[in-house]
């Protein structure tokens, strides 16, 4: 941990490329955000239930259909120099697969899924939101295991529009995995 400190240290002086990214050990908890090491602490268990419910699902859902690959965090996925974000679960189909390299994910997903901590909820709403929105995120996810919703937004016309929002109970349906659909009382309840 010592190593990662003095190297993210060095580079808190300036802006960061993913070349600098690059460099930190496997596992480093960091993103890389505006060119800034942004430190992305574990998250709460209700946050890991969410996510990996929803991942669990998805990959099944895909892999049954044999559509493409579903990941999650920790997965790099690079936008640009100076962005290099680890959404919590990201969907390429098959054919995109040229985007994957054996490192990173190389541009935007067809499908992004957040789930919001407080340390990180200021990131996911804005600036990534922004950067999903100009690389062509078709559709990107943002749920809140605070209040136990889940938003939809899909890319239309160059933006990223609210398709659909559930709090608490009603089903989410993805445009991206054609049929795949999630009670998001299954994802809120601890079992």
């Amino acid at each position: 941990m010592d190593e990662i400190r003095e190297t993210v240290a060095i580079y808190r002086s300036r802006k960061c490329t993913y070349e600098d990214y690059a460099k930190l050990p496997e596992g480093a908890p960091y993103q890389l955000i505006g060119g800034e090491l942004v430190l992305s602490p574990a998250p709460s268990l209700k946050h890991q239930r969410v996510a990996r419910k929803l991942a669990t699902k998805m990959t099944v859902f895909a892999e049954d259909r044999d559509l493409g690959e579903v990941y999650h965090a920790p997965t790099d996925v690079y936008f640009n120099e100076e962005e290099t974000y680890q959404p919590d679960i990201v969907f390429i189909p098959w054919d995109r697969e040229s985007i994957l390299d054996d490192g990173k994910v190389n541009g935007a997903p067809d499908l992004v899924v957040e789930v919001l901590s407080p340390s990180t909820a200021n990131d996911d709403l804005i600036t990534k939101f922004q950067t999903y929105e100009r690389y062509g995120v078709k559709e990107y996810w943002i749920i809140d295991p605070k209040d136990n919703s889940i938003k939809v937004y899909l890319h239309n016309e160059g933006r990223l529009s609210l398709g659909q929002v559930v709090q608490c109970h009603g089903l989410i349906e993805s445009k991206v995995l054609s049929g795949f659909a999630v009670e998001a009382e299954y994802l809120f309840r601890r079992r």
